[in-house]
């Protein structure tokens, strides 16, 4: 791969540069130039959720972005999530609540949950299942899935009532 284009921006917090094919996704960079695999691919096609990574704080389909449109922007992984040692609240209750079971799509679904919660603090089930539509899972059902995100923003809106 003939890398000709220096691609600078903000990965998960900190600034970063890469000498990349201007060719390349942003997911194939991501994967391949700084070993960030928790992004996954599924579909290539923006089909699936399990390449969603959030782009200036937007959930965005990392295989549908080729990687010069990140020059200049934030870019946030699932790596990006855990906050001083502290996985992300959908993270862990998507734990408790037994949702994971070969974590292929969880990462991508943690994203778009994500992103549900930071614009809708009390989303309703429907709302839920809407957020999270462009995200399959093969192996599970979607009912847990959906409780855990429920449960996340009970459990945030709670402890923003407390402060």
């Amino acid at each position: 791969m003939n890398k000709t284009f220096k691609l600078q921006f903000t990965l998960n917090g900190r600034p970063t540069e890469a000498m990349i094919n201007p060719s390349a996704r942003l997911l194939d960079v991501l994967r391949e130039d700084f070993g960030l695999t928790g992004t996954k691919e599924g579909c290539g096609k923006g089909e699936c959720g399990a390449c969603t990574i959030f782009m200036d704080g937007k959930a965005v389909d990392s295989c549908l972005v080729m990687a010069i449109q990140a020059q200049g922007h934030s870019i946030i992984t699932i790596e990006g999530m855990a906050k001083e040692g502290r996985l992300d609240k959908v993270q862990e209750m998507l734990l408790q609540e037994g949702s994971v079971q070969c974590g292929y799509c969880i990462p991508g679904m943690v994203m778009s949950a994500r992103a549900l919660l930071n614009r809708n603090s009390n989303p309703t089930l429907d709302e839920v299942k809407y957020a999270m539509s462009g995200n399959l899972c093969r192996c599970t059902g979607y009912h847990k899935i959906f409780k855990a995100v429920l449960r996340a923003a009970q459990i945030e809106r709670e402890a923003k009532s407390k402060i």
